[in-house]
């Protein structure tokens, strides 16, 4: 693990590093408008059928003049579930005896309506345009607007799969540019759709990228910032997603057409994929792989920018070949996907690291769906669900730095798990409460969502990290497609759905229990150096000398 030595002398916390970290965290409070765009974009506004007598200026040539447009709706529609104009059916003819002060439903039949045979006619007092009503996902076609969510996450899925692995290959900073120009693309080409199903096809590519990026961005913070750092890099990655839901409120408050929504948050990644090429490589990556010249090149890049001049001197071929002659000697093998099932020591690792990527995913959009019938104001519980991520995920980095990864990542997902499972207790009708255990919650998921995102890259080496991290972007969004479907659940009980969304977090917060702590280590970078170290945890568990010995780690 001689990398974290030369990343130390090169400067692993200077003016690069921060420089970097701006340029990798603005992308990603921009990219997490993608994931929650279709709150507004596909948000479905009140709507009832065209009728001629109130929606063509022919019909309306021929009504009587003291009838106003409130007796022409009561002739034209019939009133639905609410008593509200159904939103979905119409009056085959005009009723005129409903304008009878003593007319009671008994009036009208249902064989006198008929569906919504001329499409339809929308509110457009709080969005002027979306894509329920451009493309009439409404009454019979209803189950087309999460259709579009389900295509979302299943790029995400695919795009994690796919660029975990790839980046492994060819390095983190190439795919990450792809990965910006794929959204750019994708997500402007989205806005000017001509139909529902191009639409879906680009917002799956917009997808693909957007997993890319995340993965990438972690990875590529981590790798190349030191061990006493790195809580507080992540942290600030994982604060980039709790602006971005602010930033997402503040965006589709001021634009309320949904293809307009659509360019204002993907256009911005153009940019991003310009300023990308000027991002470094992680060097980490490139000396495990052999590519000895680009790897000093980067490393002696970063010694001029944290204004190491001696340093980067000294930096030479040799000076590499002597520092790293252990990790390139086992390091240029190419790893497969089938060490993390077959090394010894890392299946437990990838079994309990996805497990709780999965219960995040699961549990967070279960609770989202709980949230979103708090308060009808979309735009104030977007915001709210951004604030009370802040102060979850800044607490994080507090306990990572004193208490450690796993006793946090123990202790913030069965939190959650526990305030869920207290809401099974707690009747319905003191919403309060449940509204505060809901968001204390998902609070618990934020601070669990910047632990693992710390951990999951700690446990596993350089050669296999993206695609670690990969299957836990993998898990997330299988438990994101999953999670909505436990509410089906409720059919057998209110309270079913709730235990088990409580339940998986507690169960992977203690799993969690049985992996090795990370704090303060340097990054692995081989497979030996993983199993190294549990070696010498072993070690520095007995008791003698060899305690002292094993403390500068």
């Amino acid at each position: 693990m001689a990398f974290s030595e030369l990343l130390d002398q090169v400067g692993g916390l200077g003016r690069f590093q921060v420089l970097q970290m701006v340029a990798l965290v603005v992308p990603i409070v921009w990219l997490t408008t993608q994931g929650m765009l279709e709150n507004f974009s596909a948000a479905v506004p009140s709507h009832r059928c065209w009728v001629p007598l109130l929606d063509n200026s022919t019909g309306q040539a021929s009504v009587p003049g003291a009838l106003g447009p409130k007796d022409l709706l009561t002739v034209s529609i019939p009133p639905g579930p609410n008593h509200e104009p159904h939103q979905c059916r119409r009056f085959r003819q005009p009723q005129w005896q409903l304008l009878d002060p003593n007319a009671t439903a008994t009036n009208w039949s249902e064989a006198a309506t008929e569906p919504c045979m001329d499409g339809w006619v929308y509110d457009r007092s709080t969005f002027t345009s979306t894509i329920v009503a451009k493309w009439d996902l409404v009454c019979d076609s209803h189950a087309l607007k999460p259709m579009a969510q389900s295509i979302y996450l299943s790029g995400i899925l695919v795009g994690a799969a796919v660029c975990g692995h790839i980046s492994d290959r060819f390095g983190r900073r190439l795919v990450l540019t792809w990965n910006y120009l794929q959204m750019a693309m994708s997500g402007t080409a989205a806005a000017f759709a001509p139909t529902y199903s191009v639409y879906c096809l680009f917002r799956f590519l917009a997808a693909f990228g957007v997993a890319g990026v995340m993965m990438n961005t972690s990875t590529l913070l981590m790798e190349w910032t030191s061990a006493r750092a790195r809580a507080l890099a992540m942290t600030l990655n994982s604060l980039g997603f709790s602006f971005g839901q602010v930033l997402m409120a503040a965006v589709a408050y001021g634009v309320r057409d949904w293809a307009l929504l659509q360019l204002v948050v993907s256009a911005p990644f153009f940019l991003c994929f310009v300023y990308s090429w000027w991002l470094a490589e992680s060097a980490r990556w490139l000396l495990i792989t052999g590519r000895l010249e680009r790897g000093l090149q980067e490393l002696r890049r970063v010694a001029a920018i944290n204004r190491k001049r001696v340093v980067e001197g000294t930096l030479t071929t040799e000076v590499l070949l002597s520092a790293m002659q252990e990790e390139l000697s086992v390091g240029q093998a190419p790893a497969s996907l089938g060490a993390l099932f077959c090394t010894p020591g890392l299946p437990l690792r990838t079994g309990i690291s996805t497990l709780c990527w999965f219960a995040f995913g699961f549990t967070f959009y279960g609770l989202a769906l709980d949230l979103q019938a708090l308060d009808s104001n979309i735009f104030l519980l977007q915001v709210l669900i951004g604030v009370v991520d802040i102060p979850a995920k800044i607490g994080s980095l507090l306990l990572l730095s004193r208490l450690g990864r796993r006793p946090t990542q123990v202790g913030s997902l069965v939190l959650s798990g526990l305030c869920i499972l207290a809401n099974t207790l707690v009747p319905y009708e003191m919403g309060a409460l449940r509204s505060a255990l809901a968001v204390l919650g998902l609070g618990g998921l934020g601070a669990a969502f910047t632990c693992f995102s710390i951990y999951t890259g700690e446990l596993f080496p350089t050669v296999l990290r993206m695609t670690t991290v990969g299957l836990g972007q993998m898990a997330a969004r299988v438990g994101a497609i999953l999670g909505p479907l436990v509410r089906l659940l409720a059919v057998h009980g209110r309270w079913l759905p709730l235990l088990v969304y409580g339940g998986v977090p507690v169960l992977s917060g203690l799993a969690a229990l049985l992996l090795p702590e990370t704090q303060s280590l340097p990054l692995p970078d081989t497979i030996q150096d993983v199993q190294n170290q549990a070696v010498k945890k072993a070690t520095h568990n007995t008791p003698g000398p060899t305690v002292l010995e094993s403390t500068h780690f």
